[in-house]
């Protein structure tokens, strides 16, 4: 038996929910310490195979740690999140570290230092447990990514399948409970696709809720900010710690108006996405709910405009000089797709982004007098990353994986993914597109679909010991 397997695995410390954890940790029935040492050894036990951690940041951790717990002795709180035992995506600062964004190219002059957001999770007494692992420079959906590893999806110890991406490291990391929750980013669906494909609740945020600086930028004109969650419910919690906010309650389901988006969000399901999709939203009509069809034939516009747009971003921030020098050293896909970029002119470009802009309204007129649109988040299972070792393959899954997410970001939309059980036991997620900042009102209506459809289950980790 291994070093890693002679001592019981800890239980997850916060598998009850964030609330759940901060009841105890005020009543002096857990500590903040105790919390994060069974994290840093749940993370040694199962990470070795799971591969979620770029960094783990053991004694920097622990010592937040007891340093929460003597601030908590002392009187003083936090809210909501004091505490909680976070693991942040590789394209973020983190003072004392460094920051790869994936790639084995020197990028830390674009990600600069520790930004706003991540002084947001300290302020709110977050412990920082380490780094995740993200695809090349946040550019890739499927989470394959070759210079620094692909995480093992946690659904599947025998086959390795597809954790999504690019915030592949922190949807593993949270479904494996390694962490209290991961902070991710999503560009075309980098928080909504791997908490599609690993089990778990993403939040997509609108685009300048929260700050960008101290993030690697792959695209400033759609990068937003996001959590991947055990639960609707601890997002909730998030949100509010982070904005400082009431924690939204549970919206009735009775009066609900949701468009459903026919064709274009609908087309190229697998069989299993299909019928959960079709039962969740027979169960939500059952409950009160009014699902109509609506048409966005404007959708499928992503497949012409991000191609322009992020290689365009990614390469006039890295510079030609680095990339044409570096490219040797980065993942053969994202070298290929940022590649792109130094083909398109000017006008080209400008198109694109004046095209988001008309996009942005179109958008915004269909959703009047709906409370959101709803979907499956992802057509496909998570497919075993063999899979992709064919190109003609690979390029399909890819495309075919952010079919769903990538309008949310050129509508400038916010929304939500909620995970449902296919029976085959693989994960599927539900989509919930709202306006721009309307990320409250999205967590409200996720919150009632958890209590609608339970809790996720979390997958069984016995084959990662």
């Amino acid at each position: 038996m291994s070093g890693q397997q002679s001592f019981p695995l800890p239980s997850d410390p916060l598998a009850d929910g964030i609330a759940a954890y901060g009841h105890q940790l005020r009543a002096g029935k857990i500590t903040a310490e105790a919390a994060t040492r069974a994290y840093l050894d749940r993370i040694k036990a199962l990470n070795p195979k799971l591969g979620a951690f770029q960094l783990v940041m053991g004694p920097q951790a622990l010592a937040s740690a007891r340093a929460i717990d003597k601030l908590l002795a002392a009187g003083t709180d936090l809210g909501p999140l004091m505490g909680v035992p976070v693991a942040v995506k590789d394209l973020f600062a983190i003072d004392g570290t460094p920051a790869t964004a994936g790639t084995k190219l020197d990028v830390t002059d674009l990600i600069g230092t520790e930004g706003s957001f991540v002084k947001l999770l300290r302020k709110a007494g977050c412990i920082i447990l380490g780094k995740t692992k993200t695809v090349e420079f946040a550019l890739g959906a499927t989470g394959v990514s070759t210079p620094r590893g692909t995480p093992w999806n946690p659904w599947d110890a025998k086959v390795a399948r597809l954790p999504g991406g690019s915030s592949s490291g922190s949807a593993v990391a949270t479904a494996a409970g390694l962490c209290g929750f991961a902070i991710g980013s999503d560009t075309g669906g980098s928080v909504r696709v791997p908490a599609a494909l690993c089990g778990i609740f993403g939040l997509k945020t609108t685009v300048g809720l929260w700050a960008t600086d101290g993030v690697f930028p792959l695209s400033p004109t759609f990068d937003t900010i996001g959590p991947l969650t055990k639960s609707a419910e601890d997002a909730a919690q998030i949100f509010a710690g982070l904005t400082e906010r009431p924690v939204v309650k549970p919206a009735p389901l009775d009066g609900l108006r949701l468009g459903r988006p026919v064709g274009y969000f609908f087309d190229n399901l697998d069989k299993e996405v299909a019928k959960a999709t079709d039962k969740a939203l027979a169960a939500l009509t059952k409950a009160g709910a009014s699902i109509v069809d609506i048409e966005v034939p404007e959708a499928a516009e992503r497949s012409a405009i991000f191609p322009i747009i992020l290689p365009v971003e990614l390469v006039a921030g890295l510079g030609r000089k680095r990339f044409k020098e570096g490219r040797r050293k980065m993942d053969k896909v994202v070298g290929a797709r940022a590649a792109q970029g130094l083909d398109v002119g000017a006008p080209e470009y400008l198109h694109a982004l004046y095209r988001t802009r008309d996009l942005e309204k179109i958008a915004a007129d269909k959703m009047e007098g709906l409370d959101g649109w709803i979907m499956p988040t992802s057509p496909i299972l998570p497919a075993p990353v063999e899979a992709l070792s064919d190109p003609d393959t690979g390029g399909q899954y890819a495309r075919l994986v952010t079919q769903n997410t990538q309008p949310g970001n050129l509508f400038r939309q916010s929304g939500t993914s909620t995970p449902i059980q296919a029976a085959g036991g693989l994960p599927i997620g539900l989509q919930l597109l709202c306006p721009a900042f309307a990320e409250e009102k999205a967590l409200s209506m996720a919150l009632a679909m958890e209590k609608l459809f339970g809790k996720p289950a979390a997958p069984d980790l016995t084959g990662f010991m």
